[in-house]
C-alpha cells in the first residue's frame, strides 16, 4: 500500500515536470522576445505598456513555487472546461498571429490547472494566473488610447496652471501648450497611461506580498492611493517637460522623457506607493492599539 502511494507520487511529480518542460519549449521563446522587447525598447509602443511584467512574471513564479506542497496535496480532479481552455490555447497559438499566440500563455495555464487540481487548483493559483494575465503584452492600450482625450486635456490644462503659478507664459489650446513660441502635445501616449498600469499593478504585488490583499479596506485605498499617486506624477512629469521644452533646456527634455532620467521618476513614483503603503500599516496599527488600550 507504501508502495503504490509513493508510485503514484513519483508518477503525478513526473507528469507534472513533464508539462513543465513543455511549457518551457512552447513559451522560452516567446518570453524572451517579451523582455528583450521590454529591456531594449525593441518592442512595439502598445507592449511596452506591459513592461511590469519584468518582475511580475517571476514573481507569479515565486509564489506557484511556495504553493507546490498545497497544490500536491489538492485531489487530482479534472474539471470538463479545462480542455476548453487547452484547445482555445493550442488554437491561439497555432495561428501564429502575436497577440493570440501572446494570450495563449495565460490561457493554457487556466487549462492545465482545471485539468490536474480542478477548481480548487485554479482558487490555489489564480493570483499568480491574474499577474500573468495582467503581464501578457496585448492590444488593451491601442484600443483605449482614443478615451484618454479628457485625462490629455486634464494634464495639459493642470499644467499650464502650474507653470503660470511660477510666473511662466504658457498658453494652452486642448492638449497643446506653448511656452516661449515652442509648442508641446500631450500626446495619448504621454497620458500616464503605463505608469498608472504599472502603478496597479505593483500595488497588487504589494498587497500579496504584505498579506493585505484580503483587507478590502487597506486594498482599496491603496489602489487608489496609486492611482491618483500616478495621474499627479504624470501632471508633474509633463509640466518638466513642457518648462524644459519651452525654456530651450533640450538636453533636459530628452533625459526626462527618453533616456534614464524618466525610469528614475518611474522609480521614485513606485516607491511612493510603497510608503503609502508603510503609512497605511501604521494607521491600522495605531487604530488596533487604541481598540485595545480602550478595553
Amino acid at each position: 500500500m507504501e508502495t503504490t502511494r509513493k508510485l503514484n507520487h513519483l508518477q503525478g511529480k513526473l507528469f507534472e515536470y513533464l508539462i513543465i518542460g513543455f511549457l518551457i519549449i512552447l513559451y522560452a521563446p516567446l518570453l524572451i522576445h517579451w523582455y528583450d522587447g521590454w529591456l531594449n525598447k525593441s518592442i512595439n509602443i502598445e507592449h511596452e505598456y506591459f513592461s511590469h511584467g519584468m518582475i511580475g512574471l517571476p514573481f507569479a513564479v515565486y509564489i506557484t513555487w511556495l504553493k507546490r506542497k498545497k497544490w500536491q496535496r489538492l485531489e487530482n480532479i479534472t474539471n470538463p472546461w479545462g480542455m476548453f481552455f487547452l484547445a482555445l490555447a493550442v488554437l491561439f497559438y497555432l495561428t501564429g498571429v502575436s497577440e493570440l499566440v501572446n494570450l495563449s500563455l495565460p490561457i493554457i495555464l487556466v487549462g492545465i490547472c482545471l485539468c490536474i487540481k480542478g477548481l480548487p487548483g485554479l482558487k490555489l493559483l489564480g493570483f499568480p494566473l491574474i499577474l500573468v494575465l495582467l503581464a501578457t503584452p496585448n492590444s488593451l492600450p491601442y484600443l483605449i488610447t482614443p478615451l484618454t482625450l479628457p485625462l490629455q486635456k486634464f494634464i495639459a490644462t493642470t499644467a499650464a496652471f502650474i507653470l503660470i503659478q511660477f510666473g511662466i507664459d504658457v498658453s494652452v489650446e486642448q492638449i497643446y501648450l506653448s511656452v516661449g513660441g515652442r509648442l508641446v502635445e500631450v500626446a495619448p501616449y504621454c497620458a500616464g497611461l503605463k505608469m498608472l498600469f504599472t502603478s496597479i499593478y505593483v500595488s497588487l504585488m504589494l498587497l500579496y506580498w504584505t498579506n493585505n490583499h484580503q483587507d478590502k479596506k487597506k486594498a482599496s485605498t491603496l489602489l487608489i492611493g496609486a492611482i491618483i499617486l500616478s495621474v499627479t506624477a504624470n501632471i508633474i512629469r509633463n509640466t518638466l517637460l513642457t518648462f524644459f521644452h519651452g525654456t530651450a533646456q533640450d538636453e533636459l527634455f530628452h533625459w526626462l522623457h527618453d533616456s534614464w532620467g524618466g525610469d528614475v521618476y518611474s522609480a521614485l513614483m513606485l516607491g511612493s506607493i510603497v510608503l503609502l503603503l508603510n503609512f497605511l500599516d501604521r494607521e491600522k496599527n495605531q487604530v488596533d492599539k487604541s481598540e485595545i488600550d480602550y478595553k
